[in-house]
């Protein structure tokens, strides 16, 4: 039976399939969410009971209900779930619960071949209701999200629940697509772990490379060395073969310093690509009128703040890494939703 929006599969069904992948309560030390409930971290049940005037409260204790408010308000309203089409509805939901909505709308947004800014306008609404194939619209955004994955150190943890999930979610959403049920969930092992951009992997200097290449420490070495042989040549073999020898050495050091500078370049616009860390002035024709300060945030420093939801890892977090600990302030604090001038026009509608 149809839900108020026409769809065969909606909230309900959507809630059902995600707390099956998010599972009960959780506290690994590894996980970015730290202390979870039913995929609810610690940081959003703390923020939302202050929201509502409530004291704060361990999010073990968190009542279903409370749940429910978090998951339509935080996740549901952001994602504009009833207005997706069914099957990429449910897809971009499991996204924005597991990565913040933001990182799952810029999935989406890629996956049109429009900029990824991690807003969901109207005309990105529209280019998603529009799409010819939702079918092979959701398998394009799965691949992004297994690349972002991928491009996380928590990957070697929980890169094999996370890719299950996105298996099923992928095979879930596109049976909603066609109007079928899909297959039944099976639980993988830390498949309900957070994915959040603060676990990147670091960007990889190329300045050791770049010295070689130019003649930097282990050529001048060589040539210190060398030039203290020079005089010596052709009073001996093993002087001269050993001059040779250190000629080689530094052309090979050269060859090295340019070849490892090309890969490692190589190896960091992948690592971009993958986390979707393009400058802000480099996102590309949007059709959001204006993109809210809380998405400019984001692009100043990747490492310092985990999703625009929250979903950030426990302890102070810095460009090198992060913490222990649950009561410090988020750095980079966004703009309160209820000021970003999208979420006004969707809430007005």
């Amino acid at each position: 039976m149809a839900d108020a929006y026409g769809k065969d599969h909606g909230w309900s069904d959507a809630m059902k399939h995600i707390l099956k992948f998010e599972g009960g309560k959780d506290d690994d030390p590894r996980d970015p969410g730290g202390r979870t409930n039913q995929g609810v971290i610690q940081r959003v049940y703390t923020a939302w009971r202050k929201r509502k005037g409530l004291p704060n409260r361990d999010v073990f204790l968190m009542e279903n209900t409370e749940r429910d408010q978090i998951y339509w308000e935080g996740y549901g309203q952001k994602v504009r779930f009833n207005e997706l089409p069914p099957g990429v509805d449910l897809v971009v939901l499991d996204g924005g619960v597991n990565s913040g909505p933001g990182q799952s709308i810029k999935w989406l947004q890629r996956a049109l071949g429009i900029g990824a800014d991690g807003v969901l306008g109207d005309l990105t609404l529209q280019r998603t209701l529009d799409y010819p194939d939702h079918d092979d619209l959701i398998r394009k955004i799965i691949t992004q999200r297994d690349n972002f994955l991928r491009a996380l150190k928590t990957f070697k943890h929980f890169g094999r629940g996370w890719i299950s999930r996105t298996s099923q979610v992928r095979k879930i959403g596109q049976a909603w697509a066609m109007g079928t049920v899909g297959p039944e969930i099976v639980w993988v092992s830390n498949m309900n772990k957070k994915a959040t951009i603060v676990d990147a992997k670091p960007r990889l200097s190329t300045a050791p490379a770049d010295a070689t290449a130019a003649g930097g420490t282990v050529t001048t070495g060589i040539s210190t060395v060398q030039g203290v042989l020079d005089p010596m040549q052709g009073m001996s073999s093993t002087v001269d073969h050993l001059i040779t020898a250190l000629i080689v050495a530094g052309v090979i050091a050269t060859i090295f310093g340019i070849g490892y500078a090309w890969w490692v370049r190589k190896r960091n616009a992948e690592l971009e690509d993958a986390l979707d860390t393009a400058p802000i002035s480099q996102v590309g024709a949007n059709d959001n009128d204006e993109i809210p300060l809380e998405v400019k945030l984001e692009y100043k420093d990747q490492t310092q703040r985990g999703s625009e939801t929250g979903n950030m890892a426990p302890g102070t977090v810095t460009t090198s890494g992060r913490t222990e600990g649950d009561g410090e302030e988020r750095v980079n604090a966004p703009v309160p939703l209820d000021q970003i001038p999208e979420i006004k026009k969707q809430d007005a509608a």
